[in-house]
């Protein structure tokens, strides 16, 4: 009997989905199963596990409202039992992270960080908002889009990638609300989307969507600061088509990083130099199917699980943890306007 993990798959709602779904893998016979509606909710599209997995936080709409909510996690069954929700006037948040300060939230279309502070029962308190102002020279860029918010591995700062205004900010949280830390100019037009961060501490990996590629920057946590020591293309250099960059992932080793393609609709797997945390593309696998919005890496490592937006499935690929390299299997699974994936320990 091979080991189960439960999965969450957040979602929009536009169409025939319902909200937030939960699934199994198998690890040991590497199949994706058991598809059931977790919590109804509307267009929960990005979710975030606190790090005892005792509780998710959802993006969440309600009509003309959008927020976050927050689920007990019912750790034999999977199911989802809803705290409360924070909402306010206009569209939803696209991104959301937990961490010492509370939830930290993104909007795109209102250019806004959030931070919502959690009290010992998990419920979600009232945010505390900060507008980001610029533009861009590409035309999805004529106001800021802030489309990720995360903390720092050690927790100090809160860091914010600005697809609209090509801009990493720092921010720290203090009783005055979120303060300005310091910002990391990018290229002009690059739309930075996603952040993640290397093991050490002390290196991370930014992810542009207009421009399909993979910033690798030092970090310095004494002072919350960025700068930039590569870039390196995401897509082939002779793909004419349109392509919008989505996920970005690295391996607890430390040794491979992972992205997601909408439009070429691949994965593009990297190697890491360990003395330089630079990158070398290693291969470009195709999604098995449209607009793969998000990945994440099973809890053993051995698989990723891709999120497929418009083709509505969620695909199963088995990882050579030596080569970094991915193998399709057999195993897929049907979530309606998946985007969003995570996994339980």
């Amino acid at each position: 009997m091979g080991k189960t993990v439960f999965g969450y798959a957040g979602t929009y709602t536009r169409k025939t989905s319902e909200g937030i779904y939960r699934f199994s893998l198998d690890t040991e016979t590497g199949e994706l199963r058991e598809v059931e509606l977790a919590a109804n909710v509307g267009s929960p599209t990005y979710l975030t596990i606190d790090p005892e997995e005792n509780r998710l936080y959802s993006v969440a709409q309600d009509n003309e409202m959008g927020g976050v909510r927050g689920y007990v996690i019912n750790r034999e069954t999977g199911n989802l039992n809803e705290i409360n929700g924070q909402l306010v006037e206009g569209a939803p948040p696209c991104h959301v992270d937990f961490g010492k300060d509370g939830l930290v939230t993104g909007n795109y279309h209102k250019g806004t960080v959030g931070l919502h502070a959690v009290n010992e029962a998990g419920e979600l308190e009232q945010g505390v908002f900060r507008k980001h102002e610029g533009s861009g020279p590409h035309d999805r860029q004529e106001k800021p889009h802030v489309h990720f918010t995360g903390y720092t591995p050690e927790g100090n700062y809160i860091v914010v990638a600005d697809l609209g205004t090509d801009e990493l900010v720092t921010y720290q949280s203090s009783e005055e609300g979120l303060e300005h830390v310091s910002t990391l100019k990018v290229n002009p037009g690059s739309g930075p989307r996603h952040l993640t961060f290397h093991p050490d501490g002390k290196h991370a990996f930014l992810l542009t969507e207009l421009s399909s590629e993979v910033l690798v920057l030092d970090y310095d946590s004494t002072t919350g600061t960025f700068s930039v020591k590569q870039s390196i293309k995401a897509i082939p250099g002779d793909f004419k088509g349109t392509n919008d960059a989505s996920a970005i992932h690295v391996t607890t080793d430390g040794q491979f990083l992972y992205t997601g393609n909408r439009g070429h609709n691949s994965v593009a797997v990297f190697q890491i130099d360990p003395k330089t945390k630079e990158l070398s593309l290693i291969e470009i696998v195709p999604s098995e199917g449209e607009w793969p919005r998000d990945f994440v890496l099973s809890p053993c490592e051995n698989y990723l699980v891709v999120s497929n937006q418009h083709s509505g499935n969620i695909v199963l690929f088995k990882r050579d943890i030596q080569t970094g390299r991915l193998e399709k299997t057999s195993s897929q699974i049907d979530v309606p306007e998946v985007v969003c994936v995570k996994f339980l320990d």
